[in-house]
């Protein structure tokens, strides 16, 4: 399919041919037959894109502190290697569009193909011939509303969130200021509440524009509307005042507290400069309110993402139902839209739209419409497309070969920051098919890093007889399903932690594990192939005396927002971060762990169970301890290890320094320029397996042990209790 993609490093558009998301539980495919191209974020996105390094540093400073930290943390070249990756990948552009749905999630079943749908959302209701629309950013088009008028929708929620952040009452005189797109439709949701409305604009053409839409008066010079107020609200000012201005000037905020009236309120819904002048404002006690995107649920995954409604009777006005209502009036007649339309191009001819609204065609726009072409695409099923446990034929062992062919499923910024350059980098190695549900991200991955092929099915990796291994680093939840499916499908399989969320999970994959004669399992316990790993390990081999280990973690906070934190989705950070500690703990004892116990701090809300202490006892009487703190201070190290035994003792710091000690000497280590944590190491060690079908670098005992602890943590912190482990 076609979608309008930008280059973040040079600012290129492009129309790319791009393979159609994947059909999720949550949500539909539409199939998109008008998008609306947003003069104001867009532009301000393709011009940021198109700045030097050091204006792009300069707009945006505060991803210039993370980039800092980043290198205080992790090291200058793996920062470099990270911001250059980000900088490489293709950006969407789009957020409001209109079509028919093509094919129904499990989750989604209010909407049947064939339905008229509007769409929003950023990195969602893209410029592109498919979208994937979650259900809480997708609304019904009213039968007798065209379209390419609801593509609009998006637009006109901000709008309406504007007006309903105002609070405006029967007969009340508000001023607008800015009549663009936005400007223009609160202009008309104003007049359909019974307001009077009054307009400001630097464009004269803009301005009668909005007269003809119902504006009472609309000025373009600033004493000529501060009259007009007066005028109309004889002399008390304007109840009040919507900002939906674009400029970084505080002109907008000045000009609004020079005609509220005492009391009145001030709401800013353009990106305006928030230098509130003192005087007018504390003289007239002005209520000042920003209004956020398009109405409550915007920037929550929980609800945008996951499906999750807020409570009717509480929060009344929702983004969606914000959106709703805007179609409603649409479909009244109370809200007209084919007038600010001026301009439709052709998906193909979206490098002209960008044109235009930069300036560089020269004309006046307001409204600029992409028009898709009109034939159908092939439907989906009417329910939700599950990953398929594919089982092959025979199973045989896998054959040697001088060559990885490799399928990669999931390409999120770990596996493009740290797995694939290292992969790349492996002279046997085949990048055959990257695999995103996205689609996007699967042609931007591609291009990057090489691979023959592109797609958003897995079934294009593990229906492929000519890949004999995969990479899946997708998120956690799927880990285990696509595990097993590959295992089943006769793959080498390399899968990132977790191995599986829970019991059942990691039962699927020990039933495919066993089914096949020669499987290989890898999971991305990175940390012990590390250099100052095997270096620790020597100085303790060997050893006739149980060790004492202290692992401290000191991890960060993550907001409960992020999807790691999602019960279902990431598991949490024990199970999705925790178990690499375990895993170093059991590499570095050897013998299996007997019994966990674990205590946390009470979370607030805030944490989880982020601040914890594991104790785990194994079968040689070694004990591993892990402390695993959010509420520290990230700019301090991360990880420092301390380990005893036999009267020798190594502490690593950070994966920066090792100290050695066997009762006669002290030796130190420090890292040349960056913390190796093992991932390239680890890589090579899968690879050599697979070319030589060899057993897999991490037995599978161990696999199983580390992933159980995990699960025991959590009972452990749910009864108080100390948990066996059964080994089984």
């Amino acid at each position: 399919m076609k979608q309008v993609t930008q280059v973040q490093r040079s600012g290129e558009l492009r129309v790319s041919d791009i393979p159609p998301p994947l059909l999720q539980p949550g949500g539909v495919l539409v199939q998109t037959e008008f998008s609306l191209v947003s003069a104001g974020t867009e532009r301000a996105k393709v011009q940021t894109a198109q700045l030097s390094l050091l204006g792009k540093a300069r707009a945006r400073p505060d991803q210039v502190r993370q980039v800092l930290e980043n290198a205080h943390q992790q090291g200058v070249a793996a920062t470099y290697r990270k911001v250059l990756n980000r900088l490489e990948a293709l950006e969407p552009l789009g957020y409001s569009c209109a079509g028919q749905v093509i094919a129904v999630g499990a989750e989604a079943r209010e909407f049947q193909i064939g339905a008229r749908v509007a769409c929003a959302g950023g990195g969602y209701a893209n410029h592109a011939e498919v979208n994937f629309i979650p259900s809480n950013l997708c609304v019904h088009v009213p039968d007798n509303v065209t379209l390419d008028a609801a593509a609009f929708t998006t637009v006109g929620a901000i709008a309406l969130q504007g007006v309903r952040q105002a609070e405006v009452r029967i007969g009340e005189a508000v001023v607008v200021v800015g009549l663009g797109l936005v400007g223009l439709l609160t202009t008309q949701l104003l007049n359909a509440a019974g307001c009077v409305v009054i307009g400001f604009d630097l464009n004269a053409e803009r301005c009668r524009r909005a007269e003809a839409l119902g504006c009472a008066f609309a000025a373009n010079e600033k004493q000529v509307l501060h009259d007009r107020v007066q005028q109309l609200t004889t002399g008390y000012g304007a109840d009040a005042i919507i900002l939906t201005a674009a400029t970084k000037s505080n002109e907008p905020i000045e000009l609004a507290g020079a005609l509220a009236r005492e009391k009145g309120r001030v709401v800013i819904v353009g990106d305006v400069g928030l230098g509130v002048p003192r005087a007018p404002y504390y003289n007239k006690e002005l209520d000042v309110r920003l209004s956020r995107s398009y109405g409550p649920g915007r920037y929550d995954p929980d609800y945008e993402e996951q499906g999750n409604d807020y409570p009717y009777g509480y929060v009344r006005w929702t983004e969606r139902r914000n959106m709703q209502a805007f179609l409603e009036l649409v479909s009244r007649g109370s809200v007209q839209v084919a007038p600010l339309i001026t301009h439709r191009f052709s998906i193909d001819e979206a490098a002209r739209a960008y044109d235009l609204i930069e300036g560089k065609l020269g004309e006046p726009y307001l409204g600029v419409v992409l028009e898709y072409p009109t034939h159908k695409t092939e439907q989906g099923t009417n329910g939700e497309r599950p990953i398929t446990l594919v089982k092959a034929e025979t199973h045989s062992t896998l054959p040697s070969s001088s060559r990885v062919t490799l399928g990669v499923i999931g390409a999120g910024n770990f596996a493009r920051d740290m797995l694939l350059p290292a992969l790349r980098a492996l002279p046997n190695v085949t990048l055959d098919t990257v695999v995103t549900h996205s689609g996007l991200s699967a042609r931007s991955v591609a291009d990057q890093f090489g691979f023959t092929r592109c797609d958003s099915e897995p079934q294009a990796i593990l229906e492929n007889p000519d890949i004999n291994a995969v990479l899946i680093a997708t998120r956690h939840d799927s880990h285990a399903a696509l595990a097993a499916s590959a295992l089943r499908a006769g793959k080498a399989v390399f899968v990132e932690k977790p191995l599986a969320l829970n019991e059942a999970q990691l039962e699927l994959v020990l039933d495919a594990y066993n089914d096949a004669p020669s499987p290989l399992l890898m999971v991305g316990f990175n940390r012990r192939f590390a250099p100052f790993t095997s270096e620790l390990r020597n100085l303790f081999t060997p050893r006739a005396q149980p060790l004492v280990i202290h692992y401290r973690a000191n991890a960060g906070k993550i907001p409960l927002t992020h999807w790691t934190q999602d019960k279902y989705q990431g598991g949490g950070r024990i199970l999705g971060e925790v178990c690499h500690f375990v895993d170093w703990v059991q590499a570095l004892v050897g013998a299996r762990p007997i019994q966990v116990y674990a205590r946390a701090l009470p979370n607030g809300g805030v944490y989880n169970d982020d601040n914890v202490v594991i104790t785990i006892t194994y079968q040689d009487g070694s004990i591993g301890t892990i402390l695993y703190a959010a509420n520290g201070d990230k700019q301090m190290g991360k990880e420092r290890i301390e380990v005893f035994g036999g009267g020798r003792m190594a502490v690593l710091d950070d994966w920066r320094t090792l100290t050695l000690g066997d009762g006669a000497k002290t030796k130190s280590h420090k890292a040349r320029m960056n913390q190796d944590k093992g991932h390239a190491a680890e890589l090579r060690a899968f690879v050599d397996a697979v070319i030589k079908s060899g057993s897999a670098p991490i037995p599978m005992r161990e696999l199983v042990d580390t992933t159980r602890v995990t699960f025991a943590v959590l009972t452990s912190l749910q009864s108080g209790l100390a948990v066996p482990i059964e080994n089984i």
